[in-house]
This record gives structure tokens, C-alpha cells and sequence, in this order.
């Protein structure tokens, strides 16, 4: 429970929570918008014409022999026997889930660590999804796992249809290797199940009317005993439905047992409880902007905002420590552990049995340390230097927190494969696995440029190119932004990168601009809400920095971008357009009218503002794309691609610009596959047909 609001924000952003795929509003009043009748996401009209765009897009852009060979190669990648297995350890065993050519959807595997240390070790098969699916007849698409400490034998595994943020937990045997008859099940829906113990569990999802909030998340957690039915649970807390998400779970750390509830109100707005044995709540009284970490006998503040405290004001950015049992008595003698600069910020900290290990991004790369906790009373804490840090983009995560020191070591570039290590504090790590090279790779060089925004503000972005490349503007450059929810872009290994597009001989840039986490708090917070354009004045000036630089041209560079990062290039699009040969706008939001209105948009409004208040309605549509669109201007070819089955960003909003720019005669195509929830593809097959048709979309545009 140490990460429990980390978890959570995590499974929001990557794995999201629950709404029916129709459309949400049918009992709204009709609006004037031609293209709505799109936001019915299973209508058989609807349906008919996604099919319709669906033919046009795969006769411009998959008929030809060199998409079939790019969509095979990028396949090979994604269904390589040679990627890392990457692993978790569930008491003795290592667990990983692997897709491949022979196994689709997937297996759930294990095997003991001196195996895993072999070139290809053997693994055991605890869960295999194909043939459930081919057993009970449904697309299963892997959600994840969560075996009870200490014995580690049974797991609620979470499963969804199809790839759609919704699914189902199911109870899991790892003694018998099969599902628990009569086991805790929760059917469909988002929210999720937590073991309190082998007989209890936390329950949050959807009980009926009025149980989930407005953004679709659970409002209500409930403690639930096997053999009673769901709707006999105990009520734990209720929160209220503008509230975004409602969630318990145990902390089962052996000596530190303790239950917290989590109320987020929004993202980075969330507030903590203490539950005792009696089932009282007792708030844990720090920031709700803070990330809050409760680790055995110590408490890690996050801070994203000044935070007085003990007579001193710790500044946005920082990471301050506690006793937590002192803190809940009332005392607040922080210690500092990290305090940000302006080229630095805090991307992560790690916790093993008895240290810190904090990641720190120093102008997006990252540095890595040691913190120690004091044994005794009044004593400091200590700090030291990782042994042998490895180069390129570096991660970490703790092997058992509970019982050792040791960390699994994951590291990367754009040109050098993702390798992975397992160290133990105050050793040099050791490299068990290294991903082999997808691509050609030794005419290609990495740099970090600065570009300067229009407010003056400096912005990072890391451009990788052929070496000897002309400076006449030539090159068919691929420029990719995000720009949101304080996520950073760091360099990393892309197999389907390299070969769509590095090994063709164009150039690649990713923009760290605002609204993102690279330099913390600060930076996200620069590009909220009404001051959102200064996230696509960023991307803007390190478009025209390629250019500047003579890289690039107008006509030879595209954008690419999904989800926010999709509202980034649909601003792009329709703001920009004079700086873009080619847009891909991958599974976007574009109409910030009703984004609200649509899934787990509600969700988002701490991000971008309430389109229903005049007020911020005056500064959102300065950036909602499908208002910003004129029929009158020129804009650069564009590919709209989405899915059906995403419930977290709905598909009408590529649907509704896709239609009135087709209408409006402009050069645009759309893509819509059938499955794969917010992540737009549910195998390796669908997501080798998924990028193989951007990359050959770009290359035409911009190769000419």
C-alpha cells in the first residue's frame, strides 16, 4: 500500500476505469452538431460508416507490397522471442506475461531466478489467454494480477474484453494452477478488487445507478466477505459524484499491516485516510497535491505545490520525509530529500527493505542515488552514489521491498536497446538481459537541442538523424509530442521507430515541451487551462527550430501524437498548419466542448478547464480542434486513427473531425480498429497494422 495513490493515478492514466460504450448523453437536448450521431459508438450508422472510412484507408495505404513487408517487420519485432521478459517476483516464483506469434493475447508464465538467468530458460504456464478464449469463446485481453502476501496462492486476475479499460477479476489458484470455483468475481465494469485477506476483499466498481462518479470511475469501496453475496458488502466510504475516483487496499508489509483509502477529486488532487480496526477513517493531513508514500516506519511527501510546515515552507518539486506515526500524532519535522533546481526535477523514488533510491532527471536524463533512513531516533539520513549507473534512459524498481535490496535495473537510448539488470544496493548492477538491436542503428546520432518558445522559455527536445545528414532542409523528419498530465519523454528503444522510419533515412525529434513532467511540477503547471497554448507554442517553436536548423522544411516534416497528445496535434493541425507536410492524430480528444460529457472526460477538467462554465469555455476553445477548424483554410494531409473499443477517450472525436473535414473536402483518412481500448490495438498483430499504416502514411507525404 506504500504506492497506493501511485497505483491508482497510474491505472487512470495507462489502464483507466469504466462507462458503457454507447453513447453517454442520450437524454441530452440536441445540439447543432451535424457529426454527433458519430458519438454513438456501436450504432450500426455509425458502424457502416467507420467500415466505409476503414476500406478508403487501407486502399490509400496497405494495398502495396511495401506496407505488407513494413507490417511483417514491425510484427517480427513486437512478436520477438529475443525481447526482455521483463519480471515480477510473486514469493519464490518470477512471473512475466509474453505475447508472441504463437501466443497472441498471451501467456501468464513463471520460473525460479536461477532460470531466469539463462540465455532461454523454461518457463511454466500459469494462465495462457488464448486458449481460455478459444475455451469460453471471448477476446480476453490481459489486465494483470494480484497475489496475497505472504503465501502468494491466490491472485485476482483482472481481465477486459476486447482491450477496453472495463474488465472483470477474477479469483486465481497458484497452487492448483486454476480459477477458484465459487471465488470473488466482479463482472464488468472499471474499478477493481484489493485483498484485505485470503477471505476479504475491497470492492470498488459499479453497484448500480449512482455508484460511479461522473468521470465513470467507482464513487463507492466496499469490504466484502467470501460467500456473501456483492451487494451484502459492508460500505467503507462513499464519495461524492464529482469526486473521480473512490479506492481502498492493504498495506501487508509484515510488522506494518495498515488499510488506507484513497479519494482522488482530480488528477494530482487527491486526499488519503487511515483505516483502523474498527473501521474509522482518520485523514492523513498532508497536501492533496502531494504524492503520498507510506513505507514501514516512514511517509514520502511528493510536493506539487509550497507546503508550510514545522516553521519552514518546502517549495513545489520537493520529496520530504516523516515518521508516519509521529506525523499522525501531529508533528511535522520533515527532512528534505530532494529539492528541485531549475534544470532538474524529481522523477521518481524507489523504496527497497531499507533504502531510497531516488531518480532524478537533470535536463531529461537521469541521475541516480541512494538515501538512507536513520536507525535510531533523532539520527540523519545518508546519502551516497548508485554504483555503476548505466548509460542512456534509466529505471528502476525494487525486486521485494519487503525482504531485500535489491533492484531490477532497466536501461535505454534511442539507438541502444533496452537492457536489464539486477543490482543490489551499494554493488554494480548485473546485466541479465539485453534486447537485441531491431535495427540498423550505426548511421544514426543522437542530440539534445534547446528551442526557444514564444514567451521566451527554453524547451528540450532530442533529435536522432543519419550521420552526414545535409543541412538543406531535405530530410523527412517525424516530430512526436505529448504535453500532459506531468508525463515525461525520455529517450527509449523503438524497434517499429527504427524501422519505419530511422532505417529509411529520416530523421526523428521528440519535443519536451509544457504540460509535461520533465522539469516537475513547474513545468506541467506552466501549461494548465488557460494557459494550455504555451504547451503548443513549445511544440510549435521546435518545429521551427528543425527548420531553423535546416534539418527539415515545412513540406518534409510531420507530427505524430496520441491521446492528449493527439489534442496536441489536432492545436497542430489547425494552428499550425503552414509548419506540417503530414498529421497523425492518434485516439485524440478534438471537440473540448464535450469531452466532458464523453467516458472519463470529466476526469481531465483539472487539466484543461469546465467547457460548461462561460468563463473557461472562453479560454478551452482556443484549443478544441473541432471548433478551430475552417473549411476555408488549406491543411496538411492528415490520418485520423482511433478504436472502437476505447472507453477512455471516446472514438467520436475522431470520428466527428475525420467527417467534417471530409466534408469540407480536405486530404484526410481515418483508421478505427475494432478493438483495442485506448491503446488502439489488443495484440501485436493489430498494432503491427496500426503503426505500419502511420509510417507509410508519413513516408508518402513527406519523402516526395
Amino acid at each position: 500500500m506504500s504506492q497506493l495513490l501511485k497505483a491508482r493515478r497510474a491505472a487512470i492514466l495507462v489502464a483507466g476505469l469504466a462507462v458503457a460504450m454507447g453513447s453517454a448523453h442520450a437524454q441530452e437536448a440536441p445540439v447543432s452538431d451535424p457529426y454527433q450521431w458519430l458519438e454513438d459508438v456501436e450504432a450500426p450508422k455509425a458502424l457502416e460508416w467507420v467500415k466505409a472510412r476503414n476500406a478508403a484507408a487501407e486502399a490509400e495505404l496497405a494495398a502495396t507490397p511495401a506496407f505488407k513487408q513494413l507490417e511483417s517487420q514491425i510484427l517480427a519485432i513486437l512478436d520477438s522471442d529475443a525481447k526482455i521478459p521483463y519480471v515480477e517476483k510473486i514469493g519464490d516464483y518470477y512471473y512475466n506475461f509474453w505475447k508472441d506469434a504463437q501466443h497472441q493475447r498471451g501467456l501468464w508464465r513463471r520460473t525460479s531466478l536461477a532460470e531466469f538467468r539463462k540465455d532461454k530458460p523454461q518457463w511454466q504456464t500459469v494462465i495462457d489467454l488464448d486458449a481460455l478464449n478459444k475455451a469460453e469463446g471471448e477476446n480476453w485481453v490481459w489486465h494483470g494480477a494480484d497475489c496475497l502476501k505472504p503465501e502468494y496462492q491466490r491472485c485476482l486476475v483482472a481481465l477486459s474484453r476486447g482491450g477496453a479499460d472495463a474488465d472483470v477479476t477474477r479469483e486465481f489458484d497458484l497452487g492448483t494452477m486454476g480459477w477458484v470455483k465459487d471465488g470473488f468475481f466482479r463482472d464488468e465494469a472499471k474499478g477493481g478488487l484489493g485483498w484485505i485477506d485470503r477471505d476479504t476483499v475491497y470492492v470498488f466498481t459499479d453497484f448500480g445507478p449512482g455508484t460511479m462518479t461522473e468521470s465513470g470511475y467507482p464513487r463507492i469501496v466496499k469490504q466484502w466477505r467470501r460467500g456473501t453475496p456483492m451487494d451484502s458488502a459492508t460500505l467503507v466510504y462513499e464519495g461524492k459524484p464529482d469526486d473521480m475516483y473512490i479506492a481502498a487496499g492493504r498495506d501487508h508489509t509484515p510488522g506494518y499491516e495498515r488499510d488506507f483509502v484513497t479519494r482522488t477529486l482530480a488528477f494530482y488532487n487527491d486526499e488519503l485516510y487511515l483505516r483502523g480496526a474498527d473501521g474509522k477513517l482518520t485523514k492523513v493531513d498532508a497536501p492533496n497535491s502531494a504524492m503520498k508514500s507510506v513505507h514501514k516506519d516512514w511517509m514520502v511527501l511528493e510536493l506539487r505545490a509550497p507546503y508550510e510546515a514545522g516553521g519552514k515552507t518546502w517549495p513545489a518539486g520537493s520529496l520530504i520525509a516523516i515518521n508516519f506515526d509521529d506525523f499522525m500524532a501531529g508533528k511535522r519535522d520533515f527532512t528534505s530529500l530532494f529539492k528541485p533546481t531549475e534544470t532538474s526535477s524529481l522523477a521518481s523514488s524507489t523504496w527497497t527493505a531499507n533504502h531510497l533510491v531516488l531518480n532524478v532527471l537533470e535536463d531529461v536524463k537521469n541521475r541516480l542515488s541512494v538515501l538512507t533512513p536513520p536507525r535510531e531516533v533523532g539520527g540523519d539520513w545518508t546519502r551516497s552514489a548508485f554504483v555503476d549507473q548505466p548509460e542512456g534512459t534509466v529505471s528502476v524498481a525494487a525486486v521485494d521491498a519487503d525482504n531485500n535490496d535489491d533492484l531490477w535495473v532497466m536501461a535505454s537510448d534511442y539507438l541502444n536497446p533496452q537492457s536489464l539488470s539486477l543490482a543490489t544496493i551499494g554493488q554494480a548492477p548485473e546485466v541479465l538481459k539485453t534486447m537485441p538491436t531491431f535495427f540498423d542503428a550505426s548511421n544514426e546520432v543522437v542530440e539534445q537541442h534547446f528551442a526557444t518558445s514564444k514567451d521566451g522559455t527554453r524547451v528540450p527536445y532530442f533529435l536522432v538523424h543519419p550521420k552526414g545528414m545535409p543541412l538543406d532542409g531535405s530530410t523527412p523528419t517525424l516530430l512526436y509530442g505529448y504535453g500532459g498530465f506531468e508525463i515525461s519523454l525520455t529517450p527509449g528503444y523503438s524497434g517499429a521507430v527504427g524501422k519505419g522510419w530511422l532505417e529509411k533515412g529520416g530523421a526523428y525529434a521528440v519535443a519536451n515541451i509544457r504540460g509535461g513532467g520533465e522539469y516537475g511540477p513547474r513545468w506541467h503547471q506552466a501549461a494548465l487551462k488557460a494557459n494550455r497554448h504555451k504547451a503548443y507554442e513549445d511544440f510549435a517553436a521546435v518545429a521551427k527550430d528543425l527548420v531553423a536548423r535546416k534539418v527539415t522544411s515545412p513540406k518534409h516534416l510531420g507530427i505524430q501524437g496520441g491521446s492528449n497528445g493527439g489534442l496536441l496535434t489536432g492545436n497542430m493541425l489547425t494552428q499550425y498548419p503552414e509548419l506540417f507536410g503530414a498529421v497523425v492524430i492518434q485516439v485524440p480528444l478534438l471537440d473540448m466542448q464535450r469531452y466532458h460529457k464523453l467516458l472519463a472526460g470529466a476526469s481531465w477538467m483539472a487539466e484543461y478547464g469546465d467547457p460548461d462554465k462561460p468563463e473557461e469555455w472562453e479560454f478551452i476553445k482556443t484549443f478544441s480542434p473541432y471548433h478551430l477548424f475552417d473549411a476555408d483554410k488549406d491543411y496538411p494531409p492528415t490520418l485520423f486513427t482511433t478504436s472502437t473499443r476505447d472507453d477512455r477517450v471516446h472514438p467520436g472525436h475522431a470520428r466527428k473531425m475525420m467527417a467534417k473535414m471530409l466534408d469540407a473536402g480536405k486530404d484526410v483518412r481515418y483508421y478505427e480498429n475494432i478493438e483495442g481500448g485506448h491503446g488502439g490495438s489488443a495484440n501485436n498483430q493489430q498494432a503491427a497494422h496500426m503503426s505500419a499504416l502511420a509510417y507509410t502514411f508519413l513516408w508518402n507525404q513527406l519523402a516526395d
